[in-house]
């Protein structure tokens, strides 16, 4: 049974415009069918009844039109969670394989890289298991398995398998991990902007890269490369810590810090 509360806001003219942002998400689409639909069946109730009804607002005809329409666009994304093969409904997401005929769906495209992965979206990542996903995943999704397959087979098993590539690439490492949890906020950081770094912090990069390219021993490069790594490492405890608080400006001028260490990091690799 639907409740009451939710059903007040559904049927109210300001709330409509919460109902495409419903219909995004495909884990709401059965309630929101059914929600819906009975914002379609209140609208022919009769005046008499809407007033006996104090809970309920009265909604227009122009409002009716805009709930048919969107029952419409309902209608069509729920197409799409359809198999392309066999058209049984695909209830997992993301889903790579149909459970019904096993062949190989195209990529979802609204699934984030953690959903992707099969992992919680913590910067705190278990990297082992992001692996053993990675190669779960490539072992069936791999393009060498699909060439006396269909055309379309193929073409979604390389968008998958690329997909599944740039997202553990992502997760992997703590710097791009960061940068992409920032990005899920809606946050980003600029390229080739120094202007609101610390001066005492640039003059600290400049005299470590000094150093690396005055090297003239391998134990010279190997001491700088431990205090460079040891440096990525307390950033990255400020960075977890900042990103479990919510303290996202905090976590993104962590993150600048981790970028220029990073590119200390693989210089002395060359």
């Amino acid at each position: 049974m639907v409740s009451l509360t939710i059903f007040r806001i559904i049927c109210t003219s300001e709330a409509l415009h919460i109902l495409p942002k419903l219909f995004a998400n495909r884990r709401c689409l059965s309630k929101t069918s059914i929600y819906a639909t009975l914002c379609k069946n209140f609208i022919n109730f009769s005046s008499k009844d809407t007033q006996n009804n104090s809970c309920f607002k009265p909604v227009s005809e122009s409002t009716g039109k805009h709930v048919s329409s969107l029952l419409r666009t309902f209608s069509t994304a729920s197409e799409k969670l359809n198999c392309w093969n066999c058209g049984h409904s695909v209830e997992q997401t993301p889903a790579f394989f149909c459970i019904f005929c096993n062949f190989v769906q195209p990529p979802d495209e609204g699934a984030s890289y953690f959903q992707i992965m099969d992992c919680d979206q913590t910067f705190a990542l278990d990297t082992q298991r992001l692996q053993k996903r990675y190669l779960d995943l490539q072992r069936t999704l791999h393009p060498d398995n699909y060439t006396h397959k269909t055309v379309k087979e193929q073409e979604f098993s390389e968008y998958q398998s690329a997909l599944v590539n740039k997202a553990y690439r992502t997760l992997l490492k703590p710097l791009s991990r960061g940068l992409y949890m920032l990005e899920l906020k809606g946050m980003h950081i600029q390229e080739g902007t120094d202007a609101g770094a610390d001066p005492t912090f640039l003059m600290e990069l400049m005299e470590i890269n000094e150093a690396l390219d005055g090297a003239r021993s391998r134990e010279e490069v190997d001491k700088i490369g431990a205090a460079t790594r040891e440096k990525l490492n307390d950033l990255t405890k400020r960075i977890e810590a900042s990103l479990h608080k919510g303290e996202l400006q905090a976590a993104k001028a962590f993150l600048v810090q981790m970028k220029y260490f990073a590119n200390i990091e693989d210089k002395q690799d060359q």
